[in-house]
């Protein structure tokens, strides 16, 4: 969740590392630092403050010359958020600087037998016990270098870390590591970078090498090898990643959240160019390296995501089961792998991760694997962690998405869902002439998600009423509940305001106690079968003077309707229902005066448990 980088080379590294560090800020921080070589005989320098990273900058000298450095934003987890407490962190003697992203488990026992043997700690994060047990290998092993002191250091870690680590005695050299924790090397002419996520080196080279699980990499200015913690050497070629620095440029919108609610046309677009098979009326969707009778062997489909790919996966599973007619669910990936699943050999996995760094999606990914079962990917992150774990898949190709609330990739993944869901219909019992309906619903998205975006100045209108409350409730039925949890989560991430989902159907059975003047209702009102029963709810919720907002499609009444979207399949429904819901989130956090894309507490890549 924290944001790690580093640079070595002939340029000036200050204003790099600087760089990088505001290319992160999006992940979410409480606290950022550097740590640099400098003079002709190079010191370490360390420099680090809480808060945002102008405190930082603020501290830094006018004239610094030093080419090594790295540098930090934290996310607490071990110690509150100050400066003693920020990264980098270093040995007693202040030779050797880490930075680190992930946990350290067993940091209170690490930290138990160091100050048994002296060793005096100066904050109370887990990060420091890595400073100190490098210096403690060079102490003990004298004649070793500092590539060999970590991986005899690491050796000894129980947890996830991503960390880079530079000594003063070995200039022009950094050590990078990985286990569990995003980590990538960036290949320039004579320079290299180091980074947990590609917008904090993408500016200067596309020349990208992944870090594989218990890699170590050594970097100087003349290249960079690759070991294994058995010192083995692992040949790694960079690879051309296709992202540029304007992905990560707000390009004149007044926030990323804002830039890529409009992107999804775009989004949309690239998710379903070149998949859609209007001959056959099917999916392509070779990447998901199924034969045609591995699709029949399919008797019932899982899909794993965290969060809103949570949220995306449970409306996936009602896309994939209404078409195909598999039984198919979706489950937190956090709470599955702890429950001991039972994995069949009939059964077929999807993990769903925008990042496709979130731990606990990886390690859920990992556990059915161990248990011989099989797992696709549903990724927006090229030569991410999950996507390479993973046994095919695909890719939603959504660009970056910077801010923290996830709104681009959602609806990208939802129709990725429908395309998984048309794909195994196809190769049941779906008509051709039902596959072509859905064919030509998907191919009419872009043209409706314009339409929408077109109304925003609506939206904004409903969001400056309901802004004045503090509470909320979200109701809907059958893929309108998941949407209500979306629309839920969207709201509370990002403005604050406390909100809850229900299905409708469960608003009398105890919510409807709540219901007031002072806690309104939005109602998602899909034009099925449902209508009927869910303008009731809403009777019920105005019966007892709750204030209500409808999103809702033809078939509603226009005097309840204050968000209309217009008539569509059921399949693409649920995506166009979500874009009224993530703008009035936006509108209602401007109007209450919150960060829209780094909202407190949160952070958009969760690469720890």
């Amino acid at each position: 969740m924290c944001g790690v980088v580093g640079y070595v080379g002939q340029q000036q590294v200050l204003p790099l590392l600087l760089e990088g560090l505001r290319r992160l800020e999006y992940r979410g921080y409480d606290s950022s630092g550097v740590a640099i070589q400098r003079g002709s005989k190079p010191q370490l320098a360390v420099f680090k403050r809480q808060g945002k990273l102008e405190n930082l900058v603020a501290t830094l000298p006018a004239k610094v010359r030093a080419t090594c450095g790295i540098g930090h934003t934290r996310w607490a987890t071990h110690g509150e958020p100050n400066d003693v407490n920020a990264h980098p962190h270093t040995d007693a003697a202040a030779q050797i600087a880490v930075v680190h992203n992930g946990i350290v488990e067993n940091a209170s026992e690490l930290r138990a037998r160091l100050q048994a043997k002296g060793i005096e700690f100066q904050s109370e994060t887990d990060t420091e016990v890595l400073a100190h047990l490098v210096a403690e290998q060079q102490t003990l092993l004298p004649e070793i270098d500092l590539t060999t002191a970590v991986r005899l250091s690491l050796k000894q870690v129980v947890g996830a870390y991503g960390i880079l680590v530079m000594d003063e005695r070995e200039p022009q050299t950094l050590v990078a590591a990985r286990l569990g924790s995003p980590l990538l090397l960036g290949v320039g002419d004579k320079e290299l970078f180091a980074a947990s996520d590609l917008g904090a080196l993408v500016r200067h080279t596309q020349q990208v090498v992944y870090l594989e699980e218990g890699d170590i990499a050594t970097l100087t200015p003349k290249g960079y090898v690759i070991t294994t913690m058995d010192a083995q050497i692992r040949q790694a070629l960079p690879v051309t990643v296709a992202e540029d620095a304007e992905s990560f440029d707000k390009n004149g919108f007044a926030h990323f959240t804002l830039k890529e609610i409009h992107e999804q046309v775009d989004v949309l677009q690239r998710v379903l160019g070149g998949r859609l098979d209007e001959r056959f009326a099917t999916a392509r969707l070779d990447g998901l390296n199924l034969s045609a009778k591995d699709r029949l062997g399919v008797r019932r489909i899982k899909i794993l995501g965290c969060g809103s790919a949570f949220i995306a996966a449970s409306i996936g599973a009602r896309t994939i089961e209404r078409l195909a007619r598999i039984p198919c669910d979706a489950e937190p990936a956090a709470e599955f792998r702890y429950r001991n699943p039972i994995i069949e050999e009939d059964t077929l996995y999807f993990a769903v991760s925008q990042s496709g760094e979130t731990f606990d999606t990886l390690a859920a990914v990992q556990e059915v694997q161990r248990k011989g079962g099989t797992v696709l990917g549903i990724v927006n992150n090229v030569g991410s962690s999950i996507a390479r774990a993973c046994d095919g898949g695909l890719y939603l190709h959504a660009g970056a998405e910077i801010a923290v609330v996830s709104t681009k990739t959602f609806t990208a993944t939802l129709a990725a869902f429908c395309l998984i869901g048309l794909y195994f219909a196809r190769g049941r019992d779906l008509s051709h002439s039902e596959g072509i309906a859905v064919v030509q619903a998907l191919q009419l998205l872009p043209k409706q998600v314009t339409q929408l975006l077109e109304q925003a100045p609506g939206y904004a209108t409903v969001a400056k009423q309901v802004a004045r409350f503090d509470h909320a409730y979200f109701v809907g039925r059958n893929e309108g509940y998941y949407l209500a949890m979306e629309g839920s989560l969207k709201l509370k991430e990002i403005s604050y305001i406390h909100a809850e989902a229900y299905a409708a159907s469960e608003l009398k059975h105890g919510p409807l106690a709540l219901v007031s003047e002072t806690t309104p209702t939005i109602a998602l009102v899909p034009e099925d079968d449902l209508v009927a029963k869910n303008l009731s709810t809403i009777a019920e919720v105005k019966a007892r003077k709750g204030q209500v907002w409808v999103v809702g499609q033809g078939a509603v009444p226009s005097d309840n309707a204050q968000m209309q979207v217009m008539s569509a399949h059921p399949i693409t429904t649920p995506i166009l229902m979500a874009l009224p819901l993530q703008l009035l989130a936006y509108y209602v956090a401007l109007e209450r005066g919150c960060d829209v894309d780094q909202p407190r507490n949160l952070a958009k890549s969760v690469t720890v448990e």
